[in-house]
């Protein structure tokens, strides 16, 4: 039972620093009130929030992309970066890889 425990511990610390990551990162790039106006967007057109991203990355990429067309996928990758540095790992961009695969990955390390 304690390994069941700590199981949901851990996924419950990655959804809390997936979450901050991506908040961090869109601050970062957009303010605070631009990113109030995403996560706005993504919850009132893809009923996603935030704390949800990480469970459901290829939604907030769809999103993201309806509103940011082609800029959505620099600003994944800026995300994807930020992640990374965060884990201590180097971004290296992979053929036929989109968000969510990056994301299922680093998910796996975890």
């Amino acid at each position: 039972m304690s390994k069941g425990l700590n199981m949901v511990e851990k996924d419950k610390d990655w959804k809390s620093f997936f979450a901050e990551t991506v908040d961090d990162t869109l601050k970062q790039i957009f303010k605070e009130d631009g990113a109030r106006v995403i996560y706005e967007f993504l919850e009132n057109h893809t009923r996603l929030r935030l704390e949800e991203v990480a469970d459901k990355p290829e939604v907030f990429s769809e999103g993201l992309e309806r509103l940011m067309v082609s800029a959505a996928r620099v600003i994944e990758k800026v995300i994807l970066k930020n992640l990374y540095s965060r884990m201590g790992l180097t971004f290296k961009e992979k053929p036929g890889y989109e968000f969510q695969d990056y994301i299922r990955e680093l998910r796996g390390r975890e």
